[in-house]
Order: structure tokens, then C-alpha cells, then sequence
């Protein structure tokens, strides 16, 4: 278990919301990442752990109940966590959704490298089965009129959304994420990439240097849609990779060609950081979302035979 050496702060805004938003970070001497909604219940606790999952179809990961105490867009303030192997902190937050900062995972690592962490390493999960889930199997739960909402989205955007996510047994070499999105947009088209933690200063080190920066995106067109529904009111330029109407080009300019999956491998991790711990597996992710994330952690503890616990 290990935590940070002191409490500090961290602001911003929603990308969702579009509210101001302030988390205070402090260390715990007690395993997990637990949120509090200090402008709701201070005393009512959040836990950032897979089974406490909520939603998945803002496009984010929430933790908690949407009518209730709850926290949205989770995901890349815990991939940050595992890449700095930080598995025990309290979250003070007096909003509803974490802030978004520049819509990539690079200032949230920054800023915990400068904290500096204490402790030992991550507790490993180990896969020792094939766990698969697909799109079919996350839409099962979901409610018809949200179906149909993100079907109209995805129709107009002329997307399909089928895909999977699949881990395999790798013989102990950390968790390598190879992420595949498939768009019609040509700015975006056929993209892949993979990378892999294990824990070392080279694997941090690479994840700083080719897929902290990577930002979220979305498309111009959509933005009056998503909006209507909740969506997107704190997101602009500075935060988001916006694609223009035509979906060859963007309004702001890219860190890379391929910076849209390499964004997807940032939600990958910080959704496996559900677990509590570190998923030692192949993953593979193949027009992935948070919803098959989410789906892949549920279906892999829902039997013991599939893992093998490691504690450091």
C-alpha cells in the first residue's frame, strides 16, 4: 500500500458540469481511493473501486449513485494513481465531477510527482483465465431511452459501436493495453496503439512522454446534442481535441496523429485502477468504452478461479 507524503490541492472545472471544482488529496493509512462530496455529505463515502460504478454513459466513468452522492469522470486522476502507484488517498471534492484540466492525464501526473509518493507497491491482480465482454453484454442493463439517445448520436455521427474487451494471462509482465478505435471520421479512421506498465521508472517514464499529453475529443457537431443532455458544458479548446463539422480536420492541433487512442489507453488504465490494484494481463481493447471497462473487471472477480491476488 502506498500514499502520498502530504495532502494537497488540485482545481479546475467539469468538462460535464462546467463548474468550478477543488479536490483536496490527502494521505490514508487505509488501502483504496475514497471519495467525499464535502458539498453534499462529507461523512458519506465514495470508493473508486469497480463494483461501486455507476454510470458509464456520459462518455465517463462515475462512481457512486447519479441521484445521490456520486463522482463523474474518474478516470484519468486514476490512471494517474497507478502510473505514480499511489492505491491509498481520501478525495475531498466539492462537485460532482473531477476537474478536467487539459482533457489529458499529464497534469494530474505532474503534479502527483511533485507530491511524491510513500509506501510499497501495488497490490498485483493476476489473470489466469480469458475473460471477454462485448458491447452486445454492456447494452443489456442499460435503459431503452438511453440506448435509443446514443443510438440517434452514433447514427448521426455514422459510427458502430460494437466492439469488445478481452484479458488474457501473460506470465506476469504488468498490464499491456492494446487499444484499436475505429471511426468514420478520416481525421481518426483506423487507429492502434499499446503500451505496457509494470511498475518501473521506464514504463512511467514512457507513459509521460507518449500518452500522459493525449487529450479527450469529440466532435463540433455533436456539441449542441450533448449539451441538451448534460454533457460537455465545461468543454472547449483548451481541454478537448474539438474535430470539425466535416471530420477531417480539428480546430486545435494534435500531439500526435494517433492522440486519439492513445487518449483511450488513459481511460483503459484508469478504469482497471477499479480493481484496487494493478491487472497483470494482456488487455485488448477493440473499439473499447468505460462501459466494457467496467464490464470486463465485473465478470473477471465474479469468479475466483479467474485471478490470483498478489500482495506487496
Amino acid at each position: 500500500m502506498a500514499t502520498f507524503k502530504k495532502k494537497f490541492e488540485i482545481s479546475g472545472h467539469g468538462i460535464h458540469s462546467g463548474k468550478p471544482v477543488r479536490m483536496v488529496i490527502k494521505p490514508s493509512s487505509k488501502p483504496g481511493i475514497v471519495f467525499y462530496r464535502v458539498d453534499m455529505n462529507k461523512k458519506f463515502k465514495i470508493p473508486a473501486i469497480y463494483s461501486n460504478v455507476g454510470e458509464t454513459k456520459m462518455r465517463n466513468t462515475t462512481i457512486g449513485k447519479m441521484d445521490s452522492e456520486h463522482v463523474q469522470t474518474i478516470e484519468h486522476l486514476m490512471a494517474s494513481l497507478m502510473l505514480v502507484g499511489v492505491d491509498s488517498a481520501v478525495v475531498e471534492i466539492d462537485g460532482p465531477e473531477t476537474p478536467i484540466l487539459d482533457g489529458s492525464a499529464y497534469e494530474f501526473m505532474k503534479k502527483f510527482l511533485e507530491v511524491g509518493v510513500e509506501g510499497n507497491k501495488l497490490k498485483r491482480i493476476i489473470v489466469k483465465k480469458e475473460i471477454i465482454v462485448t458491447s452486445d453484454e454492456a447494452k443489456k442493463n442499460v435503459h431503452w431511452f438511453e440506448k435509443f439517445k446514443f443510438w440517434i448520436l452514433n447514427k448521426l455521427a455514422g459510427r458502430d459501436t460494437r466492439g469488445f474487451v478481452k484479458l488474457l494471462p501473460n506470465d506476469g509482465r504488468g498490464l499491456n493495453v492494446s487499444a484499436t478505435l475505429v471511426y468514420p471520421e478520416k481525421i481518426i479512421g483506423s487507429q492502434s496503439f499499446s503500451y505496457t506498465f509494470n511498475e518501473t521508472k521506464k514504463s512511467r517514464d514512457v507513459f509521460m512522454r507518449d500518452v500522459a499529453h493525449a487529450r479527450t475529443f469529440g466532435k463540433i457537431s455533436e456539441w449542441d446534442f450533448l449539451k441538451k443532455h448534460g454533457m460537455a458544458h465545461g468543454a472547449n479548446e483548451h481541454n478537448v481535441i474539438v474535430l470539425n463539422a466535416k471530420g477531417d480536420g480539428t480546430l486545435n492541433q494534435l500531439y500526435w496523429k494517433d492522440e486519439f487512442v492513445r487518449h483511450k489507453v488513459i481511460d483503459a488504465l484508469g478504469d482497471m485502477f477499479t480493481s484496487g490494484g494493478i491487472i497483470v494481463a494482456d488487455m485488448i481493447s477493440w473499439k473499447g468504452s468505460h462501459a466494457l471497462n467496467n464490464l470486463v473487471l465485473r465478470k473477471l472477480f465474479s469468479d475466483p478461479n479467474n485471478y490470483e491476488i498478489v500482495e506487496k
